[in-house]
């Protein structure tokens, strides 16, 4: 029976992507976990598997396609031996697709399992030509009511949904208001199209400042006891093979916010209509810039984690972010994120909170400057960190106690290998 391949939805804010490119061609062979097409989303190029088998009877949609949206038919999979039909297969209108539940308006998330399946379709007992039916005309399988054996799911119970009438959908979200300047651009100028990743980070960022409620805290913390201990791990780090890894003041940035999380845990959490998500992992994302824009990959439970594996992890992310290698999971959910333009000289900045997060700190570089100690004037190596934070989740004393303890780490790290 010849089935629709559809546009996947690989991100929860992905709403249309671009088919980079088809790995298979028509006529061969396709076995289900074949990958078969690569397709640029809002965040990544991210391969795409086959869960049929049978032979890629057409493609719909070339290479090199932009703003093809999530569950547009994209190619036709048919049975050996099977007539190819020059247009998809008929379907429900869109409406009655189950996927693009992914995209709308999300709900702050529990804690992420990491293998961003639907655990509850996984326990739906179905017969296979039920799940080929219920995947092309959009059908919920945990929703149904199997009549085969043991309550499994079969033909007729498909056949059945089918015949019942399509709920109205519910109205999509307001779209964020888009920015144009009041007066056309009279001088010069050349035109860049925007990706799709530009377009999603401003949607994200007008969003996170139209509805979030920021406020800031600001503080100056001395970083040369940091600075001491983390040259003296890589003075007795190995340099080469799989166990080589090299600290930076990034690393123990992660390692130092994920222990004040543990200590102020009010900090990790979200808001929601019905109440606060309090996280049970301290997952860290950090912001790491792609030619595109930037992208926030996830130290998972990095309060568990010791500096050279959360070193290694580190550098591992960011060698594959910005070659656009990341897996959904890996950039998907965290409590609390990071932001460092230290590297740059950047002496002080805030940053916007990632949503549905309730914080983001910003680092700024490390400079030698004048500081007073016991009445004396000295000089010490100080970084300007500033929290940014969902007035909603945390307020002003909260937010003040977080950096605080932030700060009384980062000037004692020894009291990180407690």
């Amino acid at each position: 029976m010849a089935t629709n391949i559809l546009m996947p939805a690989l991100s929860p804010t992905m709403t249309e992507g671009t088919l980079s490119r088809w790995l298979k061609k028509e006529g061969e062979n396709v076995r289900a976990g074949d990958v078969i097409a690569e397709i640029e989303t809002d965040k990544a190029t991210m391969e795409v598997e086959a869960v049929d088998e049978g032979v890629l009877g057409k493609i719909l949609i070339p290479d090199g396609t932009e703003g093809v949206k999530v569950n547009e038919p994209i190619a036709i999979l048919v049975d050996q031996g099977e007539a190819v039909p020059q247009t998809p297969t008929s379907a429900p209108p869109p409406q009655a697709v189950a996927a693009p539940e992914l995209t709308a308006r999300p709900a702050p998330p529990p804690i992420p399992t990491g293998n961003g399946h639907d655990a509850t379709l996984e326990r739906t007992f179905a017969s296979p030509l039920a799940r080929r039916m219920a995947r092309q005309a959009g059908l919920d399988l945990a929703a149904l009511k199997g009549s085969g054996p043991n309550g499994r799911i079969v033909k007729v119970d498909i056949e059945a949904a089918l015949q019942k009438p399509i709920p109205a959908p519910a109205p999509p979200p307001a779209a964020a208001p888009v920015a144009r300047p009041a007066t056309p651009i009279a001088a010069p100028h050349r035109l860049v199209p925007h990706t799709s990743m530009r377009k999603v980070i401003a949607r994200r960022l007008t969003e996170a400042k139209s509805t979030i409620p920021h406020f800031y805290v600001s503080m100056d913390v001395e970083i040369d006891a940091l600075i001491a201990l983390m040259n003296q791990l890589n003075a007795k780090a190995p340099k080469e093979g799989d166990d080589a890894y090299l600290i930076t003041i990034n690393d123990m940035v992660i390692k130092t916010s994920a222990a004040t999380l543990r200590r102020v845990p009010t900090v990790n959490a979200a808001w929601t209509d019905d109440g606060m998500a309090m996280f049970d992992d301290i997952d860290i994302s950090v912001a790491v810039a792609i030619p595109d824009g930037l992208i926030t990959p996830i130290v998972r439970r990095a309060d568990q984690k010791g500096l050279a594996t959360i070193s290694r992890e580190m550098k591992d992310l960011a060698t594959r972010a910005r070659a656009g290698k990341l897996k959904p999971e890996e950039f998907q959910g965290g409590g609390f994120s990071i932001s460092n333009m230290g590297m740059f000289g950047v002496t002080e900045f805030a940053a916007i909170i990632n949503p549905p997060q309730a914080a983001i700190l910003a680092v700024a570089a490390g400079q030698k400057r004048p500081v007073v100690k016991n009445d004396a004037l000295g000089i010490a190596t100080v970084m300007t960190c500033t929290l940014s934070v969902d007035h909603r989740v945390v307020d002003g004393a909260l937010g003040a106690r977080w950096l605080r303890e932030f700060k009384r780490i980062v000037e004692d790290p020894l009291s990180l290998l407690l």
